[in-house]
Order: structure tokens, then sequence, then C-alpha cells
């Protein structure tokens, strides 16, 4: 897997990314029926479906970072691998966790995707997101972490002033998203109501959400977003909002686009500005952070090449512990017998301590110092 010393205040650029809700009775049986059909198809190489309680305590080769591990609320752990470009492989993994507090069933199950290449990822390749969720309207797995935002759609903004000035300041915050603004001229007909994103490259598409204003809503949105977001949108245009904090290179300027046909032809300046800013240096946030981390320090779904590395590398860990250990058994050996034979030489073999003979005590007096008391005896007081 591709480990890049990039910064990590920027996702790098092996990197795929995504956040979202899934307002589903079971979400992870979604999960796993997609995995089995794309793995019976040869879309994917193989997945797994991981406890992840089980999968954090499992034994590595090397001891996992803290953010290896899911955390307490993480309800299932699923990885997968396939291949893009004939021989690039891709390592993907996809957590469900409980939402840290279910007010309603519209709360959902939130699921947080990294995926990683082993080269500079390509807007053209598959996307992870239908790796693991399948790419049908039927299933509710699209909803964004603000409320009332999808994918896949195009969202139209709050008709009322104070949810549309929260919606334009919460997405920038709160969603890994790429968001886009375009304002309706006219309203549009069947084809214009089509999301643009359908036009973006597969991997991109999931990660580009679509506001539209409405004809009327015009001064409103440009109001709002000039106040939120520093950027307005020209009437019948459209603008990639900028992020927050704000991307390197963002130029409001740059990434607006003054006039948007919304009647079913391909935007392409639109889309053109999209790819743009997709492939700035994006901030990474916290959790998109640790999600990456995750899937680097602690992957489980190995091939067999590197399960044999793997086994190797343990049994070289394991020759190394024990020949340690021996060392240490021979160290600690080594100091008994000096004890013992210590204590031996103190206590004269009988375990009793040794006392000096009497002849060894005479040898400490003298002829001088017994000349000396024996004068001493003659002495009288005052002498």
């Amino acid at each position: 897997m591709a480990k890049n010393s990039t910064s990590s205040t920027t996702v790098p650029d092996t990197a795929w990314l995504g956040r979202g809700r899934h307002l589903g009775s079971e979400p992870e049986r979604d999960v796993r029926r997609n995995l089995i059909a794309l793995k019976a198809a040869r879309v994917i190489d193989d997945f797994l479906d991981l406890d992840p309680v089980e999968a954090a305590k499992s034994t590595d080769l090397y001891p996992r970072e803290a953010s290896a591990d899911p955390g307490p609320s993480a309800r299932r752990l699923f990885e997968a691998r396939w291949r893009v470009a004939d021989d690039v492989t891709v390592r993907a993994q996809l957590t469900t966790f409980d939402p840290e507090s279910r007010r309603a069933e519209r709360d959902g199950v939130t699921w947080v995707l990294a995926a990683e290449a082993e080269r500079a990822w390509d807007a053209g390749w598959l996307s992870p997101a239908t790796v693991f969720w399948p790419d049908s309207e039927q299933v509710p797995w699209d909803h964004e972490m603000v409320p009332g935002v999808r994918l896949r759609t195009a969202n139209h903004l709050p008709r009322d002033d104070d949810e549309l000035r929260r919606l334009l300041r919460d997405c920038p915050r709160q969603s890994w998203a790429i968001h886009v603004l375009v304002h309706e001229a006219m309203t549009p007909d069947t084809l214009g109501r089509q999301p643009i994103t359908a036009f973006l490259p597969p991997s991109l598409r999931h990660r580009v959400v679509e506001h539209r204003a409405t004809p009327d809503q015009a001064l409103t949105a440009d109001f709002a977003m000039k106040r939120a977001l520093g950027v307005g949108i020209p009437r019948g245009g459209a603008v990639v909002l900028p992020t927050v904090p704000e991307t390197p290179g963002y130029d409001a300027q740059r990434f607006t686009v003054r006039n948007v046909f919304l009647d079913g032809t391909e935007p392409t300046e639109l889309l053109a500005r999209i790819t743009e800013f997709a492939s700035l240096p994006l901030p990474m946030p916290p959790d998109a952070e640790q999600a990456l981390t995750r899937l680097r320090e602690g992957w489980h779904l190995l091939t067999s090449d590197e399960e044999l590395v793997h086994a190797r590398a343990m049994v070289t860990r394991y020759a190394k512990s024990l020949e340690a250990m021996t060392a240490s058994c021979d160290l600690y050996r080594e100091a008994a017998e000096s004890a013992l034979a210590a204590l031996a030489e103190a206590t004269g073999g009988d375990g009793a301590p040794r006392t000096a003979p009497p002849a060894a005590a005479k040898q400490d007096s003298s002829p001088l110092k017994s000349f000396t008391k024996t004068l001493g005896l003659f002495r009288g007081p005052g002498k």
C-alpha cells in the first residue's frame, strides 16, 4: 500500500475518502450483498466482513496505533481489494457506526470509507462508494452528514432564509464532499433537472454534492454565501464552494462559471472547474485522518504473497524473541550460580556463618602493645 510522506493537513493524492449516513434498516446487509455480487462478477479480488472488536484485537506484525481502533460505536468493518489500470491495487475499508445520539430513525447509521491506491488516484477508476454500496436509488446510503442533503441528486436550497444560511454554513464544515451551487436561470425541464454530477468521472461522482437555487433565490443565495463563505453566485451560473479551512490555491473567480445551461447537455466548463478543484491539496478533516490511519495500520485482507511474507516475518520475530529469552535465562543462571558460590564460601559449605579463628584475633596484638598495657598497671592517679 502506498504510504507517501505527505503532510497530515492535506489528503494524499493516493487516497479516496468518503462519509455519509445510511437511513435504511439493515445497512450491513446491503454492503454484504453488494460485495458478494462484485466478487462473483470478478470486479473485486476479495473482501472481508469483520467484527470491529475482534479485528482490533487481532495479532499483527507491527504494534497498532491507538487511532487504528475504530472505537466502541463501530458496528461492522468491511475490507475490499481490487485492481485498476490492470496492475494497480486498491485497498478500501468501510466502517459503520452508531450515531452519537439517535434522536430519531432519520439519524440513520454513519459510515466512513477510506481507500488508497498504489499510485496517485485517477478519477476514471471505479468508485469505492459503489464497491461497498449498491448504485441503486432504492438503497438510501447516500445521505450527507448535514440533514436534508444527498449525493447523486440535485439538492434544492431551503425556502426559509435561516435554514438556507445554516445549510451553506454547515456543509463546508461538516461534509467531506466537494459542494457546488448552481443557480437555475429559469425553471428547467425534465432533462435540466437531472443532476450534473452524473457527467462526472466515476470516482469523482460520489465526492461531489450539487445544490440548486431556484430562479427567485438568486439574491438570497448570493447574499447568504457572501456572508458565510465570502463568495457569490452569478445569475444562471455556478460556483464551487470553498472548504473550511480554505483550500490552498482556491480563487473564487477561478471556480465560478458565469453560464450553466440546464438542458441536459454536458456542462463542460463547470465539470472542468470541479475536476480542477478536486485535484488541489484539499484539507484533511480530523476524522478522515483517523480513517486513513485505520486503513494503513489495521489492514487484514492480505494476498497469498503478503500472507507468506507476513508469516516469515512473524517467524523471524518469534525467533528473535526466543533468542532474547534464552539469553536472559543464561544470564539468570550464571547470576544464580555466582550467588550460590559466594554463599558457600561465606558459610563454609554447611549453611552456618563462619567465625574468625582465635589465632587470627591474636595476630592483631603486637609486643609493643602488650608492654604498654603492662606499664599502665603501675601508673597511679596523677602519674
